[in-house]
């Protein structure tokens, strides 16, 4: 397949004609694959470069000073997840070996007041437990705050290329449950186990993913019309992804495509930093589309359940 990029900026400062056009691109996009590149994004490579440089003097750290910043408990969503802890195929009910990677996941910038379901706090908004890192924490919290402004731009392209007003999802993202998620895969060695890859066969939960790969390496692939595909790495770009929820909101006109990261016999270690936007935890994903009811799920515990069902 050919993977196309997306202009951002030039589909925002388009006339209303060239915006129609642009938004059925998207909308072709979307329908055949879900995944694109974004350029034209805008996030500053100051910012960009200051959280390469953390988590990568992060991941260089000894296991025991890791360990410091290591997920309390199976489930905790936060803080640095070791090698063996998660097989994200299990997500799609296949068993596998662990995924060759660790991680490092923090959450909301922000907790906010007042939502009525307890398990909210419980799991959305844990404190990240942050390394003992100079500058680390800044530079996370930076780049973080880059990809909700950039995913609110994502969103209003997507609702025009749906036909809809740009501020369609605005209200069920005001108070958005996204985390952002820095990966490692190590060098692999001459041989793997049977059926473990460096990030199993999987679907994202949420509304979209915003992927940076490390420049120059490879490997994420998507399955498209039955064959896996391997997605580009192109400089000053964005992987985007559609995500279960939007394939729902939807009515499944989008898709939200299997991917994985393959596992080679010794391939170079590799970073990449995936930030999933993930809209309010209480809010109802209902398909837009659809001419009767369609079964709706909300946002926050089906979140949940999923990233619980992947960790050992």
């Amino acid at each position: 397949m050919d993977f196309r990029s997306f202009n951002l900026a030039k589909f925002e400062q388009a006339t209303k004609d060239e915006r129609k056009g642009l938004s059925k691109k998207l909308d072709i996009i979307c329908r055949d694959s879900g995944f694109l590149l974004i350029s034209g994004h805008q996030v500053p490579d100051n910012v960009i470069q200051a959280q390469w440089a953390a988590v990568s003097s992060f991941f260089a750290l000894s296991q025991e000073v890791k360990n410091k910043a290591s997920a309390p408990y199976p489930g905790y969503p936060y803080g640095w997840i070791g090698p063996n802890r998660e097989a994200l195929a299990a997500s799609k009910g296949e068993k596998t070996p662990p995924d060759l990677k660790e991680s490092f996941n923090g959450g909301p910038l922000n907790v906010p007041e007042g939502l009525s379901d307890q398990q909210a706090y419980e799991f959305c908004y844990q404190p990240t437990l942050w390394p003992n890192i100079n500058g680390f924490q800044s530079a996370w919290q930076a780049y973080y705050a880059e990809m909700e402004r950039l995913a609110v731009r994502i969103m209003a392209a997507l609702a025009e290329a749906l036909g809809l007003k740009g501020d369609f999802f605005d209200p069920f993202i005001q108070q958005p449950i996204s985390a952002l998620r820095a990966l490692y895969y190590p060098a692999t060695s001459a041989q793997t186990q049977t059926g473990q890859q460096r990030a199993g066969a999987h679907t994202d939960y949420g509304s979209l993913t915003i992927l940076l790969p490390q420049a120059g390496t490879s490997g994420l692939q998507i399955l498209h019309k039955d064959e896996w595909v391997n997605v580009p790495t192109l400089e000053n770009c964005f992987v985007i992804n559609i995500g279960d929820l939007m394939a729902l909101w939807t009515s499944q006109q989008w898709i939200s495509a299997l991917h994985r990261v393959v596992a080679i016999p010794d391939q170079p270690s590799r970073h990449s930093l995936a930030f999933f936007h993930q809209p309010d935890w209480d809010s109802e994903i209902t398909p837009i589309f659809s001419e009767k009811p369609f079964h709706s799920v909300k946002s926050g515990p089906y979140l949940m359940e999923k990233f619980k069902s992947t960790n050992s």
